[in-house]
């Protein structure tokens, strides 16, 4: 048997620390997901304004993409992914000690900073990383490490919660830290930012030249982040205080959904090898809008956990093409900046879905709130979709015309 070059194994060393970053900041944005009236109780407010944290922490990201993302393309991909792990493990730990809610709140804004400039530069790390042939298929598996830190989140919930309360959970979320001793020892730079090394001027010039598809990209991703925000983040609260579950069968139902996310990603990634980007992308749309009776009026608990998994199988099935899909419509010179950016302006654009679904759940109810969300994000998502463009498995060893 030959062993694996040594373009392999750093290729599929980027890849694994890109995909551990993902899945840490996820587990540590999914947290407060399970915990929402745990703290609203702690702090003596409405769960409607702990949601609110969420949409603050979703609305700042483009800070931090932007920050994170010029580092990217300014300096290389390694050095500011360390500082952007130690940052969102930091404030994590931080947030578990909060005193009181303001506090809370204006901490959960700096780990939306953090979180937002984890992505653009794992995904451009990794995806420049992996062959092009496999994109596809490999951009499954790295973004789905946001539903493996749904699950580890779940499992925490499970485990942790019911004996120690949501501030151990927190205390958790300072663990990503020890990821920046792999990436320093481990981790060589990405080869294609060593081939262009661009200085400030060639990437604001990418970013003008290529305006009209960043536009175009914030729209599509403003899309996506309303098909997953409104499905997930307030789905746990749905199950406990409308269906009345207790903390383990929530976390039961979440740890099986978001096993369902996990396949999808693969699934619908590999698909986009083979059939293209954007018609695996509408196909998971559909296939989404078609489930949501099962998933969200289901009469038995069994039910519902089987609607979930379908629902996030669709949902995080068309998010496992987004790495390969975004970093492949961006100029080569901002490939940090560029993704990462439209990627949280579009969440920045969508950020209201939790806060506006609690709101809404005062009126209609969890379930018609929930509904009502997802189906229009899910059609009007695929029609987005179908009407962008793709560069599906561009070479990016070469330069680009």
């Amino acid at each position: 048997m030959s062993r694996a070059t040594p373009e392999a194994r750093a290729a599929r060393r980027a890849f694994f620390a890109s995909f551990l970053g993902w899945t840490l900041d996820a587990f540590d944005f999914f947290i407060l997901v399970f915990v929402l009236p745990a703290v609203a109780e702690e702090f003596h407010r409405p769960v409607a304004d702990v949601a609110y944290t969420i949409t603050l922490t979703l609305a700042v990201r483009p800070i931090g993409a932007l920050i994170f993302g010029w580092m990217a393309d300014r300096y290389g991909r390694r050095i500011p992914l360390m500082i952007d792990v130690v940052f969102y493990s930091i404030v994590e730990v931080l947030s578990g000690l909060a005193p009181d809610y303001s506090t809370f709140l204006v901490l959960r804004v700096l780990y939306g900073i953090a979180m937002g400039g984890e992505w653009g530069v794992g995904a451009s790390l990794a995806m420049e990383a992996v062959p092009a042939a496999r994109r596809g298929l490999l951009s499954g598996l790295l973004q789905e490490g946001y539903a493996v830190g749904y699950l580890l989140a779940a499992a925490a919930y499970f485990v942790v919660f019911p004996a120690l309360g949501w501030r151990a959970l927190f205390f958790l979320g300072g663990a990503p830290a020890l990821l920046v001793l792999y990436i320093r020892r481990r981790v060589p730079e990405s080869p294609a930012w060593q081939r262009s090394r661009p200085n400030p001027r060639r990437i604001v010039r990418a970013v003008a030249e290529n305006f009209g598809c960043f536009l175009y990209l914030i729209l599509f991703m403003t899309m996506l982040s309303l098909m997953s925000h409104g499905t997930q983040d307030m789905y746990p609260t749905f199950l406990e205080k409308e269906r009345g579950l207790g903390p383990r069968m929530v976390a039961t139902i979440a740890i099986i959904y978001n096993v369902g996310a996990l396949a999808g990603g693969l699934v619908f990634g590999a698909l986009s090898d083979r059939f293209g980007r954007r018609r695996s992308m509408v196909l998971a749309a559909l296939g989404g809008a078609l489930v949501i009776p099962a998933w969200m009026f289901g009469a038995s608990w069994w039910s519902l956990a089987a609607g979930a998994f379908a629902m996030q199988f669709m949902v995080q099935g068309a998010w496992g093409v987004v790495p390969a899909y975004l970093t492949e419509l961006s100029p080569a010179e901002a490939r940090g900046l560029f993704p990462g950016l439209a990627y949280q302006l579009g969440v920045l654009a969508a950020s209201g879905a939790p806060y506006f679904q609690a709101r809404l759940a005062i009126e209609i109810g969890y379930a018609n709130a929930l509904a009502l969300v997802a189906a229009v994000a899910l059609v009007l998502g695929a029609v987005v979709i179908a009407v962008g463009r793709e560069r599906a498995a561009v070479d990016f060893a070469l330069p680009e015309r």
